[in-house]
């Protein structure tokens, strides 16, 4: 049963009749307020960051007071590529194309692990592309029910990435839940489009495409303890993650750890802050607190990065880390 599916269509025929929560429009729309951001930084930090503001900025979005909000990056991602292939010469560059997905997330609040990816995909032999426009999966909107604009997304991003998805170019995508809309959600609402089963096809995770590529990772002896995000495992599985740990060198034990608890935006909620935090106590929490400070921990999505950087004195890593 696709409970995701069940879920967003019930939200979507529901609300058409009554105004959604303050949590639907602060999270679900969290693309429009992150593009703002983007222009004014230091000032959306001090309203999410100094206590006070913070507080207000909470309670009005639906948000729990337990959890900090996550930062915004002085500099996005995209506007770091940018400046960057401006110093770079790709006239003679022969190497084969690769688009790295800079999606919501990890484009302003974590964009080191964007970079960490194009580093990666450099030394496997790759030119790494990074589509301009300011694009979102639509993940968030699905999980509260917002189709019609969802599907609006979904449009606008196979008819940017058109001119790559007939060329064959494969699409690395860091963040699992977006890699899953991909796999799943874009062909459901387009099924008939050509170009979104190419967008299908031609997405890939990270580790899904280091295998393919037959890259060589440099080798770190190091034990780790692996979280797969739940999209991650449902969709895609963990094998790859594991294959391509396994030739770094790590020792990587993967949880049986179920769901992280943060669920995307289900634990930022208040009313769902103590059920998060319960079934992050299941498993993952737990161990991680336990684990010896050299093992690395890892897990791709960003709730659950954030989910073990609330409830742990540690800092999860991306694979692309």
């Amino acid at each position: 049963m696709d409970v995701a599916t069940y879920k967003a269509e019930f939200l979507y025929h529901y609300y058409k009749d009554q105004p959604r929560p303050a949590s639907a429009h602060a999270m679900g729309q969290i693309y429009r307020w992150a593009n703002i951001a983007a222009r004014y930084p230091e000032l959306a930090n001090l309203i999410t960051q100094t206590p006070g503001l913070s507080g207000f900025a909470k309670a009005v979005g639906g948000i729990t007071q337990h959890r900090k909000m996550p930062a915004f990056a002085r500099e996005t991602f995209k506007s770091w590529f940018e400046r960057r292939s401006k110093h770079v010469d790709h006239a003679n560059d022969e190497r084969p194309a690769v688009i790295l997905w800079a999606d919501t997330f990890n484009n302003h609040f974590f964009p080191h692990t964007a970079k960490a990816a194009v580093e990666v995909l450099e030394s496997a032999g790759w030119r790494v592309q990074v589509p301009r426009r300011n694009l979102c999966c639509g993940r968030p909107l699905f999980d509260y029910g917002f189709l019609d604009h969802a599907k609006d997304q979904l449009g606008e991003i196979v008819d940017a990435l058109r001119p790559h998805l007939t060329k064959g170019i494969p699409i690395v995508v860091m963040e699992p839940s977006c890699a899953s809309v991909f796999r799943d959600e874009l062909t459901n609402l387009f099924p008939a489009d050509q170009d979104a089963q190419r967008l299908r096809q031609q997405v890939v995770t990270l580790a899904e495409f280091l295998n393919k590529s037959n890259y060589l990772p440099p080798t770190l002896k190091r034990k780790a303890l692996l979280h797969g995000h739940c999209h991650q495992k449902a969709i895609f599985g963990m094998k790859n993650e594991q294959q391509v740990l396994s030739r770094v060198g790590l020792d990587a034990e993967l949880l049986d750890s179920g769901c992280c608890g943060l669920a995307g935006s289900f634990g930022f909620e208040e009313s769902h802050y103590d059920i998060s935090m319960k079934i992050g106590e299941r498993v993952l929490l737990p161990r991680v607190r336990d684990a010896n400070r050299d093992t690395l921990i890892l897990t791709d999505g960003f709730s659950c990065r954030e989910q073990i950087m609330h409830g742990t004195p540690r800092h999860a890593l991306h694979l692309a880390e």
